[in-house]
């Protein structure tokens, strides 16, 4: 059996230096907000290139956190993708605000950037762009329409660690990225955990204050705030697998390019472009049959993961918050979306047997 995603078999190869410093953690006795959280902190932020970086407890954190210090009002209106993950939804609603789905581009799967300038009205106050997959959303178009129109941007990176657009890292054009360390992440954590990346010294401060109960002196609350911390356990597993981001990245991408390279044309693949260089979370095609073929492909010994069956505006949780039945784009992906077994986990001869099984489809 191909599985998807196997956690232990991706990160067998970290296991011993884990073990080092789970050692060190432990007898250091210090365990939130310490030496390992600012050491991950630090790098994080200069591999992505920006000034700040903030550990939180988790990627959905990072996206509230980040609405929160930006002290929109009640109502106030956030440009989203349609077809994103409800976490992004989630992030919005919960500070109040007001979602505007947007729909994707069909060939990116990612917002449309002249379809987010007709959504714009007087209430919009920020763009949520989401790096879906690990291909990065055209930041050129998004920035520009963001500066005509005095919006805030906020990067949901959590499929888009180390991707880049013209050269720049996810994370780093915006007011605030926000990241999600999830263990399948490319860059995962063993256990829930998320940052905010941003180059604003006195928002980054804000988010400190914002994790930590409101207080940046202890016992000194001077704002309602949140109890959101990166732990040094997780932040220390962070440090060793940022070391191998890059590595991780590079063998994603070559299990990336067999498949595009080998699949028969049957399969709606990937698009790559000039200028975005995709790091490939997710390898996601899309099949007018997609459930006969994924039933084909258990049937055969490889399973495969649907990113995602139920569009956020057909959750019953957004009954009455989202409008249903106008979103033709992200219909046609929602039903013919599957994603294949593309972990770091998984070899070069996995990857070959599953194009082999595909192409007799």
């Amino acid at each position: 059996m191909i599985a998807y995603e196997d956690l232990k078999k991706s990160n067998e190869v970290f296991f011993k230096e884990y073990n080092q410093v789970f050692q060190q953690t432990l007898q250091s006795g210090w365990y939130i907000l310490g030496r390992e959280v600012t050491q991950f902190e630090s790098d994080f932020a200069k591999y992505c290139g920006v000034k700040n970086c903030i550990g939180v407890a988790s990627g959905l954190d990072a996206m509230v956190l980040a609405f929160k210090q930006l002290k929109f009002e009640p109502g106030d209106e956030v440009i989203v993708p349609s077809n994103t993950y409800i976490a992004s939804i989630l992030a919005i609603v919960q500070c109040g605000l007001k979602p505007i789905l947007v729909e994707p581009d069909i060939k990116t799967y990612n917002i449309d950037p002249l379809r987010v300038e007709a959504a714009i009205t007087l209430k919009t106050r920020a763009i949520l762009v989401v790096h879906l997959y690990g291909k990065m959303c055209d930041m050129g178009q998004i920035m520009n329409i963001a500066k005509r129109f005095h919006l805030c941007v906020i990067e949901d990176c959590a499929q888009a660690h180390a991707a880049c657009y013209q050269g720049k890292m996810a994370g780093s054009f915006g007011d605030f990225g926000a990241f999600s360390f999830y263990p399948t992440k490319n860059l995962g954590a063993l256990g829930d955990a998320g940052a905010v990346t941003t180059n604003s010294e006195v928002g980054a401060q804000a988010i400190r204050t914002l994790r930590n109960y409101g207080s940046s002196t202890k016992y000194v609350n001077d704002e309602i705030g949140y109890n959101s911390r990166l732990d040094e356990l997780q932040a220390a597993f962070l440090s060793i697998k940022l070391k191998h981001l890059d590595v991780i990245t590079a063998h994603k991408r070559k299990l990336a390019s067999i498949y595009l390279n080998e699949l028969k044309s049957d399969f709606i693949l990937p698009i790559i472009q000039k200028g975005f260089d995709d790091v490939f979370h997710i390898f996601a095609i899309r099949h007018p049959e997609r459930e006969k073929l994924r039933t084909y492909l258990l049937e055969n010994d490889i399973k495969t993961e649907v990113h995602y069956p139920i569009p956020p505006y057909k959750q019953k949780a957004m009954s009455g918050i989202l409008k249903e039945n106008e979103y033709p784009l992200s219909e046609e992906i929602h039903g013919t979306i599957l994603s294949l077994p593309i972990s770091f986990g998984h070899s070069e001869d996995d990857v070959f047997n599953v194009v082999e099984i595909m192409n007799k489809f």
